[in-house]
């Protein structure tokens, strides 16, 4: 891929793919973070599941972060025809942004109306727990970057406008539609401000006392620059955050324990997004 993604990139990512299941037609795309992954899992057999390896997925980057298997998935969760992304791409790795988001460009090309986002993050909110699931109602992106910069990609007009308005980018009705799903299973569901920093160090005591006070809830590497670019191709989006550590005085981040703990709460947030896609579906 060029410095900045052309439609002749596009094309030629959807046509390999396209050459891997012929006539599929996915509705969500899912991009999957740190011990996430396991969602991938959850694709309906009938019809068989396609997996492409990030590597064989032309201008695709490669995951290098443990935790992210590095697959395109496609096929049928819940009878609901997804594109799913097993382990993402992040700033911090080097890349630009506009490999970080070139697979949500993709997404919209291939013609997928709504995009579900999931991360670690660090928990601010001291009523909370480690192993809480959170709706995302907003975020703040402080990566001190956006990938709408450079030439505008009017690729999917009329979204992508030079200005994108980013008012609702949690799509209140899809997170209605989780929460309908959520209270029927009894799951404690917490909903607050996603706060994006470039990473790849974890913050500073300092910094967590800032991200509080001006309206985070919990803090992590990711996410932002996907839905900004997915407003931008029109899409709709829906995000969760898994409070894998507490981000207080004392309390030493280790990626190791992130990762388990993720894991650990898929056990929770794997069924709710399962059981809850058909509703988030109806919504687009």
């Amino acid at each position: 891929m060029s410095e900045f993604p052309t439609i002749a990139d596009l094309e030629e990512t959807v046509a390999a793919i396209r050459a891997k299941a012929p006539g599929f037609q996915p509705k969500i795309g899912i991009i999957l973070g740190t011990g996430l992954s396991g969602m991938g899992e959850q694709l309906d057999e009938s019809p068989a599941k396609i997996v492409m390896p990030y590597a064989e997925v032309p201008h695709f980057a490669k995951s290098t972060v443990i935790g992210h298997a590095g697959n395109l998935l496609l096929g049928y969760i819940n009878g609901v025809p997804v594109m799913c992304m097993q382990g993402r791409f992040h700033y911090y790795e080097g890349y630009s942004l506009n490999q970080v988001t070139y697979p949500v460009r993709v997404m919209a090309k291939m013609g997928v109306k709504g995009l579900v986002v999931s991360n670690a993050a660090g928990c601010l909110n001291a009523d909370w727990q480690v192993g809480d699931i959170a709706l995302i109602t907003d975020h703040i992106n402080f990566q001190g970057t956006n990938p709408l910069i450079g030439p505008n990609k009017d690729f999917f007009p009329p979204y992508s406008t030079r200005f994108p308005d980013m008012s609702d980018c949690y799509d209140k009705k899809m997170r209605e539609a989780v929460k309908e799903v959520a209270a029927k299973k009894d799951l404690k569901l917490r909903e607050g401000v996603y706060f994006a920093m470039s990473g790849p160090s974890y913050e500073t005591s300092a910094e967590h006392k800032f991200i509080k006070i001006v309206g985070g809830d919990f803090v992590g590497m990711s996410t932002a620059p996907e839905v900004i670019v997915a407003r931008h191709s029109g899409l709709r989006c829906v995000g969760f955050s898994v409070m894998t550590n507490m981000c207080v005085p004392g309390v030493v981040a280790d990626h190791a324990v992130i990762g388990d703990v993720g894991r650990s709460a898929g056990d929770r947030l794997v069924p709710l997004l399962r059981d809850s896609l058909p509703g988030i579906a109806a919504q687009l």
